[in-house]
């Protein structure tokens, strides 16, 4: 499983936009091995509200979206 994350300027200057990025990817390290597709690329795409939200959210956002994507 190969995961890739967009980020762009709109959500902010180089360092909201790095630090968006590392979230990705301790989400991507956490959730995505157990409950990702396997042979699937995912992609994850920052937001504005992203830097704000609490962590535990996303994670339990990217989980229930991953969950609904293997229910297909």
């Amino acid at each position: 499983m190969r995961v890739g994350f967009t980020v762009t300027k709109k959500i902010g200057g180089a360092v909201v936009r790095n630090r968006m990025k590392r979230r990705f990817r301790a989400l991507a390290r956490e959730v995505v091995p157990g409950k990702g597709i396997p042979g699937a690329d995912h992609v994850m795409i920052g937001r504005t509200k992203g830097i704000e939200r609490d962590f535990g959210l996303l994670r339990s956002e990217l989980v229930g979206a991953l969950d609904k994507l293997r229910q297909r």
